[in-house]
């Protein structure tokens, strides 16, 4: 790309303009916020009987890492409002495996009667700022709003499960998880048949114009 400048006598010069970068950070950040969700519903719901323990390494390295490596990139081409959504998805994951590791080996100086309450801290924190970026975000095509308020639909019965000492609200949360999950794949599968030249899943329409 080139751009023709005046100079102040009036002469004038070609200058090569760097080629603006290009990029979809989506075909990053889609399938490892799908892994690790996929990964926690499979503990919430309590499907393989596994510890928590069995999610946290890959929330901790695929997921966060992922996530923020998303983020950069879609900061560096000019895609602010994907970096945000990204840089709001890398940092619940990060510190759900901080929170996770942090309890688990009693880094934060807590007793047992304090780890409900600490774990509501998370989820209501977190249910504030991504219901934000739903509220936010409402001008995205529907699927996308679609995942954000399921997002915020688990948060709020893992939140109300943990409060109540209630399984049942737990596992419901725990569901709602794989139906966000099933949103992420659906988004992950038309951006990656867009990018290969294929014709885009469709989005539905925003509910704001």
């Amino acid at each position: 790309m080139t751009e023709t400048l005046v100079r102040a006598d009036e002469t004038r010069v070609v200058v090569q303009m760097p080629e603006a970068p290009i990029g979809n950070p989506a075909l990053i950040g889609l399938p490892s916020f799908v892994v690790g969700a996929f990964a926690l519903g499979l503990f919430v719901t309590n499907t393989l009987s596994a510890g928590v323990g069995a999610a946290i390494p890959i929330i901790m390295t695929a997921t966060s890492v992922g996530l923020t490596v998303a983020a950069v990139w879609a900061a560096r081409i000019g895609q602010n409002v994907v970096a945000s959504i990204f840089g709001v998805f890398a940092g619940f994951w990060a510190s759900y495996a901080a929170l996770v590791l942090g309890l688990v080996h009693a880094w934060f100086g807590t007793d047992k009667a304090d780890v409900a309450n600490i774990q509501e801290v998370f989820l209501l924190s977190w249910l504030v700022v991504i219901g934000l970026l739903t509220v936010a975000t409402l001008r995205l095509p529907l699927a996308f709003t679609v995942l954000f308020a399921l997002v915020d639909v688990a948060l709020l019965l893992l939140l109300l499960g943990t409060a109540m000492s209630s399984t049942s609200l737990v596992h419901m949360g725990g569901w709602a998880i794989f139906g966000f999950v099933g949103v992420g794949a659906y988004l992950y599968v038309g951006s990656m048949f867009a990018e290969l030249g294929g014709k885009a899943l469709p989005l539905g329409d925003a509910l704001v114009n």
